[in-house]
């Protein structure tokens, strides 16, 4: 039997609810496994829902629907660090192994002005999934656009894992001063 299509704004309900519910990551291609559509509508169907302000992201693993956890404060911070393409997976590890999630990487393009990516890596896996997708679609790090100079906003429980991890990538040289 054929799964019927879920059409216009009730599969937008229903992409919403999915995307709150779920604690992790939502491929667009599982959105649109579970509505039977392409998954270009999924993308169109974020867009609106972003146009509406709901607080979606697209991340390396997927759509998330961002929401303050249970009462736990998050302390944020930018940084800016400066290092070559190879040494990528090595920052953001370091970040990681620290108790920090890395929200997203920012850079000043001399034309687009400010351009900012979703990360969103909190852990090894994270990473890895991350990079495997960087190299699987030969993507190039938005870094490159400036000679390896961007920034991270990180986020953690307290400001002291967060001043962990900067001094230890302060340590590492990918820091910049």
């Amino acid at each position: 039997m054929e799964q019927k299509k879920i059409l216009g704004e009730d599969r937008r309900k229903f992409i919403l609810q999915l995307l709150k519910k779920s604690s992790y990551p939502i491929t667009g291609s599982d959105l649109a496994e579970k509505t039977n559509v392409s998954r270009q509508v999924i993308v169109g169907d974020i867009t609106l829902l972003k146009a509406k302000n709901e607080p979606i992201i697209a991340t390396s693993q997927g759509y998330m629907y961002l929401t303050q956890s249970s009462g736990v404060p998050l302390f944020e911070r930018t940084v800016a660090c400066r290092h070559t393409p190879e040494d990528a997976e090595r920052e953001l590890n370091l970040f990681v192994d620290h108790g920090v999630t890395v929200k997203d990487v920012k850079i000043e393009h001399a034309v687009y002005g400010d351009l900012t990516a979703s990360i969103m890596v909190s852990n090894r896996q994270e990473v890895k999934q991350f990079m495997k997708k960087i190299k699987n679609t030969k993507a190039a790090f938005l870094s490159e656009l400036t000679s390896g100079i961007h920034l991270h906003t990180i986020s953690a429980t307290n400001e002291q894992t967060l001043d962990k991890a900067e001094a230890a990538l302060k340590a590492e040289g990918l820091l910049m001063e």
